[in-house]
């Protein structure tokens, strides 16, 4: 999935000559912290919040602001991945899209990403997910398929989780069926650790900080 793909139809953006007042009327409406400014169709930068919210005369152009961030903008061709990458390091609320000329074609705000990456993480299907524990050296994704697919399964997504500072990793699984006592079983005659395992039965809320810990893994 790329950028271009992950625009949003609702937010527009702000011209040089809107006032400070109506973006902080855009940002409240929007539910946002940023919104991009661009001159006919050529984005000139991202104003933040915190560039408008004290100190500025309400009736001050945007154009006139001192914009913080620098220019943080991504091409419509790139990855989900290298999305997710730059509203991380950034600390965005959106982010806007650009061609090869820098023309403006969009911003991708968080509620949309993370509809996508709920559908590409498969979190809506039913079934169960499954977190392993294991060194660096002793994973192997044909083992695990292997498990996975002799209990008449099937993995829907698996993402892959360590930190810089230990060999330690977590692989986690979701698996296309409820009950996966068979599943759990057979990994633990490998000898796999299990760190844990959530269920379709679990609450609702549960599921959904389960899926945040997920996106919050995923600060790649």
């Amino acid at each position: 999935m790329i950028a271009s793909e992950l625009l949003s139809d609702i937010i527009v953006p702000l011209k040089t000559s809107d006032i400070v007042e109506t973006a902080l009327q855009m940002m409240d409406e929007y539910k946002v912290s940023h919104l991009p400014v661009v001159n006919n169709r050529s984005y000139l930068g991202l104003v933040s919040e915190s560039d408008i919210d004290t100190g500025v005369d309400p009736a001050t152009p945007v154009g006139n602001v001192k914009l913080s961030l620098s220019r943080p903008m991504i091409n419509d061709y790139q990855h989900i991945f290298d999305v997710i990458r730059m509203i991380t390091d950034h600390h965005l609320s959106l982010l806007p899209v650009v061609d090869d000329n820098e023309n403006y074609l969009g911003v991708i705000s968080l509620q949309v990403l993370t509809d996508k990456l709920a559908m590409m993480t498969a979190i809506q299907n039913p079934g169960a997910i499954l977190v392993l524990e294991m060194s660096q050296n002793d994973y192997s994704l044909s083992e695990i398929a292997q498990i996975v697919e002799s209990n008449d399964a099937k993995i829907l997504s698996m993402y892959i989780t360590s930190r810089i500072d230990s060999t330690i990793m977590e692989v986690i699984l979701k698996i296309n069926k409820q009950d996966i006592s068979q599943v759990t079983n057979t990994f633990n005659r490998y000898d796999y650790s299990i760190k844990a395992s959530y269920g379709e039965e679990e609450d609702p809320g549960d599921l959904k900080d389960r899926f945040d810990s997920l996106m919050n893994f995923l600060n790649v």
